[in-house]
């Protein structure tokens, strides 16, 4: 048995813990809920509009799909939201650390073992919610493509990469913050930024071909286009694959990875079926502009700050006794750093719509760009119409629940500002008014 937290030792404490993982986890919850509701509203107002120009034969489906993943989201979040609750109060997470601390590995070890515990607990926790997304609502929707026994491979071989890189990760920053206690958040940050470079290496010649298949396109009419676009835009890359998403899912997208000679440009074979040349063209464009205009560098940048803040308020966390003494946890900075993350968490999320509004700066200058490439807005238009009927995405969020969770601008908002760069809208076709947008 466990014995459980005794609250009334530190009140305070707990009244802002508390409000801060459930109130935070209320407020989002309320969010998702209002954005249902108002993308339901709108998508009947504009009926019309999303049938033509989207190409979404029944709306009402898009309002369904969103219902039924955002339901499942918020079924997931209170899950793990209890779940974490539980084994902090009832004495469950300290009588772990106490087992792990009798096992005499030493900090980083231990610690190193605490977070590959944290890892399985949380994806064994995950697994009935992906698999019902998998074969309930993706399968409900026609889009998923998986069996069983390729989502068990992909389950198991994801898990096993996940817990080598937490592994490396933990192992590294517990031996730095043992080697150089007082200044180990700055060098935590360096690992960090190492890793992050290295990953958009490693992950696209190493990781992804283990659960896809790429293949090089070096001729025909694709190759043709790919060509014309990167000679307008002034760029060079010998390395573009269409990977076989289809296998998985008929949800459709493209990626631009890597910097210097191992950049590369991903086109699923989804996106490829969907799409005719113009409108590839202009996503590759569009693709493009994020390294013409050094954003993957500036949002790299502004990642590093982000997180830099976070080890910092983490430094001083750690160093709380209060923080381990609450749950009568022992002083182990890997408790402390698992504990002090649940803290801040809430507080990473309210701050994202800082994050997403530079996100939404480059969304809207890389739409200037591919306008500009292709001479014309219309390709990107139907482009981004096709990928928002094809993957059933909601046309119209919640503007509050935009602020918090949309890295790019609503589609309608996106389809105005390249019609704007055109100078009138194209082919006469107005988009939504911005009411469809607005406050509910």
């Amino acid at each position: 048995m466990f014995d459980p937290v005794p609250i009334g030792e530190y009140p305070l404490e707990h009244a802002v813990f508390l409000a801060l993982v459930v109130g935070s986890s209320v407020f989002f919850g309320a969010l998702a809920a209002l954005n249902v509701r108002h993308g339901r509203r709108a998508l009947e107002r504009e009926r019309t509009w999303v049938s033509e120009r989207l190409g979404v034969a029944d709306p009402d489906a898009v309002a369904a799909y969103q219902r039924a993943k955002t339901r499942l989201g918020q079924l997931r979040t209170w899950t793990v939201v209890a779940a974490i609750l539980a084994a902090l109060y009832s004495g469950a997470l300290a009588a772990a650390i106490e087992f792990l601390e009798g096992l005499g590995y030493g900090p980083v070890v231990t610690g190193t073992l605490f977070f590959l515990g944290a890892v399985v607990a949380l994806r064994a926790l995950s697994v009935p919610f992906d698999v019902y997304d998998t074969f309930v609502v993706e399968e409900r929707f026609e889009f998923n493509e998986q069996t069983p026994a390729l989502y068990v491979r992909d389950l198991l071989l994801g898990l096993a990469i996940t817990m080598v890189i937490v592994a490396a990760l933990a192992a590294a920053v517990l031996w730095v913050i043992e080697a150089l206690p007082a200044l180990w958040p700055l060098a935590a940050l360096a690992l960090f930024a190492g890793f992050s470079l290295a990953m958009l290496v490693v992950y696209p010649r190493v990781i992804a071909p283990l659960f896809n298949d790429f293949e090089p396109v070096e001729s025909g009419d694709l190759r043709e286009a790919v060509e014309r676009v990167f000679d307008r835009a002034g760029f060079t890359c010998d390395d573009v694959y269409v990977m076989d998403a289809s296998r998985r899912s008929s949800h459709s997208n493209a990626y631009f990875v890597g910097f210097g000679r191992t950049k590369r440009v991903v086109l699923f074979d989804t996106l490829v079926d969907q799409m005719d040349l113009p409108q590839l063209e202009a996503v590759l464009a569009h693709e493009l502009a994020h390294w013409k205009r050094a954003h993957i560098w500036k949002q790299f940048g502004a990642g590093l700050v982000r997180i830099g803040a976070l080890l910092g308020a983490l430094w001083v966390l750690v160093e709380q006794a209060w923080l381990y003494e609450m749950f009568g946890l022992p002083e182990a900075t890997y408790a402390g750093l698992a504990v002090g993350a649940l803290w801040l968490s809430p507080l990473m999320q309210l701050s994202r719509p800082i994050e997403n509004k530079l996100s939404l700066a480059h969304e809207r200058e890389a739409d200037a760009f591919a306008t500009h490439v292709m001479g014309d807005g219309e390709p990107l238009i139907e482009a981004l119409a096709t990928l928002t009927g094809e993957n059933l995405s909601n046309p119209f969020p919640h503007p509050w629940y935009a602020t918090f969770h949309y890295s790019h601008p609503p589609i309608p908002d996106r389809i105005r500002y390249i019609e704007a760069l055109d100078g009138e809208p194209a082919d006469g076709d107005e988009s939504p008014a911005a009411g469809a947008t607005g406050s509910d």
